[in-house]
Order: C-alpha cells, then structure tokens, then sequence
C-alpha cells in the first residue's frame, strides 16, 4: 500500500507527496541472478561466489559464506528455518555495514619498523576544548581523542601560583588551567582503549629545573611500568610501534642548561630549520622548552627528568643548508609551524623527504588559527611528515581528512608510510612530490543509491515545503596530479535517491589518495549538508559496498548510508 507526507504551502495549500520505499535496485537483481543461476534462493554456495567475483574477496570457503548468512538472517529474520537469502534479503545484506563496509579494520601493516617509518595521529594543544585564546583546558578532550585513537598528546606545563604546582594551559592567552597530575591520570586510563600502540606525550615544557624534578617523579609514579625509559643507543634509531606495544613515551627538549653542559655544538644540525626560515620569512614558531623569566640560572635539572625523555626534540638555531643535512648519530624531533613547511617543501622538498627517513617531523597549525581550525595535511603527508598535529576540538574539510587517513591499519593510529617515501634510489635519490608520474591505478566508483535521512532528520529539516534534493560529491585528495572532483545529479523531492552514476579518478600516487565524500541538499540559496565520509583508497574493499555518512565533526549517522561500488584497475 503506498505512503504520502504532506508539506504545507503558504499557509493553506497541502502538498502530497509519495513516500519511496527500499527496494532492491535492477543491478543488484542481475547480480543476484548471475550467481544463483536464476534461482530464486541465493545458497551459502551462491553466496561464495558472490564474495569471490563480485566483490574480490580470496579465500573464501562455503563454510565462511554459511556463517556471514546465517549472521545477517538472524538480524533480519531471527525466525528463519534455512539458510539462504531471498532477493530482499540478499540487498538489505547489502546495506549492513558491520557485513559490508568499504573498509577492513584490521591493522595488517608491518609494526615493527622504526617509528619514524609511520604517519602517526597527532594533536595539537591537545587538552583544548574550544578556541586557542579563551576557551577552556579540560582532561575530557585528551580522553575524546585517545578513544578516537589519537597517539600524540601535546601537553603545555607552566609554573602555577603554588610552590610545587604544575597547570598545563595555553601560554599568554586567557584560557583556563588544568592540572598535569589530572591529565596524565586521564591518559594512564585511556592510552589503549583504542589501540594497543604507544602513546607519545609530547610536552611544551616552560618549567624551572625543581619543577621538572616533580614532573619526573609524578611520570614514573602515575605511569609505572608503562613509562618507556630509553636505555643506551636508543636513541640512534627509533624504537617500533610493536616494541612499543602498550607504552609510553615523553618527547621534548632538553633543558638549557643540561644543553649547555654538554656542550651546544654537539647537538645536530638537524634542529636548525625553523630558525633559518623565521630570518627568511619573518614567522612565528613554538618554543618546546623555553625558560621561564623567573628561572633560577644556578638551579639544574636532576637526570631523572632528561633520562625519562623517549625521543629527543631540537632546538631550532642553525642554517637551513645545514638543518636538513641527515648526519650518522641520534634521531631526533623536530617540530615546524604550517608555513614553514610550505615553504620549505617548496625550497627543499627531497631534503625533507630525506630528513623524515630518519627523524621525525612535527607539524603544528600557525597561530593565526584561533578557533581551532586545520590546515590541509596532503602536502605534509608527501614529504614524509610523520606527525601532522591537529585541533581535534573543531571540525572542517581537513579534520574530515585526517580521519580518512587514520581509518587505515585498523584504526589503530600508526600507519606505515609508503615504501618510496622510506627508500633511496642508486644515486640518493627520493621522492619528490613536484615531478609527474604516470598514472598507476585507476578507482572508478559507482555512487548507487542513498539512505536514512528519513529516519535521522525531521521532514522539513532541509526543505519545509517538498522532500529533499540529494546530490553526492566525490573529492580526490592527493598529490596535486591526482587532485580531482565530481558530483552526480540532483535527485529532486526524494528521501531516497536513486543516481546510479560511475566516476573515474586516474591515480599516480593511490597510497597517498583519500576519496572525500559528501552528499548536500540543493536549496535556492546556501545548500545543505547532509553527510560525509573520506576514506583512504589504499584500503578500499572493492566490489558493491555501503558507506556510513557521519555529521560535520565526523560522528555517524544513525542510519545514512550510500550504497555504492568500488573498482580498481
């Protein structure tokens, strides 16, 4: 029996309008008939060939496909008596994401090189929860970001008005404090509730030396045996993620005056970049360990608190020339402001490409951004940067990037950088993001069908007058070579559309490629949003598959979902 909602037009006039229903799409009948041999009953045996030549799965036994049948029946059907899907049965399996999602959220990359060798999920200023200037420090956003499986926190110490207190806040602005024994409990308790991979506190440290003496005793007591403590030649080279396992580690500068025994020159040349390019372009960068005015200069920092410091931070003072130099000796961090690096790339590309095959490198959002804001982060990606820090309190097209990166590996945080961005060719030659490369893979993806927007909106929440006009978006993220974007058509006053439209995106680069997409709803001034997604090709599970849509700060809808296919070629 069919189904209307009205719309209420100037007041007086009733607009009648046909409710569409779900239902299964000509092609997915053709699918299932190719497989079932015309059947009417789609068998576990059917089924298998189904996950083999439809959807590119290997390995699959009838066994296998028995169970993912008789797990989907029960959700739709517990009463079923045998184990075989009708035609609606076999499209509403379709349409379940936990069965059927474009992704496969195993972590399946080698864990066990070098750190530096990972793109790792960074924050910036990670105990915000709101804007860089006035909004408040709380232990409820570091808790939001490790249970998002963030792996970096960054955390500001300051000199609080007590003799021993330590607050961690934004220097110089007027947002309010959070206690460091507060934060560092928070991230005891929630380091591995996402991913069993090391977190990494990277700290900002603007203490005296007796004040660092309580954060090394306040580290070892509240972390324990989770706290990593470097031993000899440690620091030649990295330690991996899976050695890591369940660890955590500190990083930031050493202390002036332990510097200052040791001798400056002995520091390598590497932790020179941001001083040069503040001379070429007058810009701004963050201090890691500036000392405070108050600072005692015959006080001295005790051992315990360096010897605790996993992977070292630089101070940048040196030449440029001289800054991306890779030498033999200690790895070390170092961390520059966005512009920097937009700039650097553009003078030195491959020699951050190579820096980045044996340090880390940080990159933070300028200062500028004072509601919390992001910058795009493909250009960092390219050259290797490792940590590409971020304001998990906001949202925007960038954050929805860095989500679709960190999709990868099982959305455990750690995800293995391209083999070309690690490797050398005969003559010390890297990858170099500038120089056209032929196209190595093709995606083509089918945008099907949507839904869900029915049961997650309210009927006049994108038109008061008529249903929705739907259309969808895809964005090629990458290198600029495979940067490309496309829309479908509007479907007009439908909650359900129907596009059935293909795309191809040609791919030089597709480790480093995300596929951005946003569906919006076309209204006579500003259109409406309506979901989103981005999601890493490399990972793309090919065949017929159904994509959950989240809100603008990436949580998912309830119930929107598109269905579509992913071919690669």
């Amino acid at each position: 029996m069919e189904e209307y909602e009205y719309y209420t037009w100037l007041f007086f006039f009733k607009r009648k309008f046909k409710i569409s229903k779900r239902k299964p799409l000509p092609e997915m009948i053709e699918v299932f008939n190719a497989c079932t041999n015309n059947e009417s009953q789609m068998s576990p045996d059917h089924f298998r060939r189904f996950l083999i030549e439809f959807q590119g799965d290997e390995d699959v036994t009838v066994d296998y496909a028995k169970q993912i049948m008789e797990k989907v029946l029960h959700q739709l059907r517990p009463d079923f008596a045998r184990c075989c899907f009708s035609v609606d049965d076999f499209f509403n399996y379709l349409f379940l994401d936990k069965f059927n999602g474009p992704i496969d959220y195993k972590v399946h990359h080698d864990m066990t090189a070098p750190l530096q060798h990972y793109f790792i999920y960074t924050g910036h200023n990670s105990y915000l929860t709101g804007n860089q200037l006035i909004g408040g420090c709380s232990v409820k956003q570091i808790i939001k970001s490790l249970k998002k499986g963030v792996r970096v926190i960054e955390l500001d110490l300051w000199p609080a008005s007590s003799k021993e207190g330590i607050h961690v806040l934004h220097g110089g602005t007027m947002t309010t404090p959070v206690e460091l024994e507060e934060c560092l409990t928070a991230i005891k308790e929630h380091a591995f509730v996402k991913s069993p991979y090391p977190v990494i506190i990277t700290l900002e440290d603007h203490l005296t030396p007796n004040l660092r003496d309580i954060v090394a005793k306040m580290v070892t007591e509240i972390f324990g045996d989770t706290l990593y403590h470097p031993e000899a030649g440690d620091h030649n080279e990295f330690p991996s993620p899976e050695a890591l396992k369940h660890r955590i580690l500190l990083s930031t500068k050493l202390p002036k005056e332990h510097l200052d025994e040791i001798n400056g020159s002995q520091e390598d040349n590497i932790s020179s970049l941001n001083h040069d390019l503040t001379q070429l372009f007058e810009i701004d960068f963050e201090d890691e360990n500036e000392d405070v005015a108050n600072e005692n200069p015959g006080q001295k920092t005790t051992p315990g608190y360096t010897q605790l410091i996993g992977i070292h931070a630089t101070k940048p003072d040196k030449k440029l020339s001289k800054a991306l130099t890779v030498e033999s000796g200690k790895a070390k961090r170092l961390s520059l402001g966005e512009q920097t690096l937009e700039r650097a790339a553009s003078l030195y590309g491959t020699d951050l490409v190579r820096f980045t095959q044996k340090n880390i490198l940080r990159v933070y959002p300028k200062g500028t951004r004072i509601t919390s804001t992001n910058f795009k982060p493909l250009r960092a990606w390219m050259h290797g940067v490792q940590m590409v820090a971020f304001n998990m309190q906001g949202y925007g097209k960038s954050l929805w990037m860095m989500h679709g990166m960190f999709r990868s590996n099982g959305k455990c945080g750690y995800v293995k950088k391209p083999d070309f961005l690690m490797s050398m060719g005969p003559n010390n030659e890297v990858f170099e993001p500038k120089v056209p490369l032929d196209v190595k893979k093709t995606l083509k993806v089918r945008v099907y069908m949507g839904d869900g927007w029915r049961k997650d909106f309210s009927q006049t929440h994108f038109d008061t007058y008529s249903p929705p006009d739907f259309y969808t978006k895809l964005y090629m993220v990458g290198v600029p070579a495979d940067v490309r974007k496309v829309r479908t058509r509007e479907i007009v006053d439908d909650w359900i559309p129907i596009w059935n439209q293909e795309f191809s995106f040609p791919l030089t680069v597709p480790e480093l490629a995300l596929l951005k997409i946003v569906v919006r709803e076309h209204d006579a001034g500003k259109d409406d949003f309506a979901g989103q997604t981005c999601l890493p090709v490399s990972e793309l599970k090919t065949g017929i598959r159904v994509v959950r849509l989240r809100d603008k700060k990436g949580k998912k809808f309830k119930s929107v979902k598109l269905l579509m296919r992913f071919m690669l070629e």
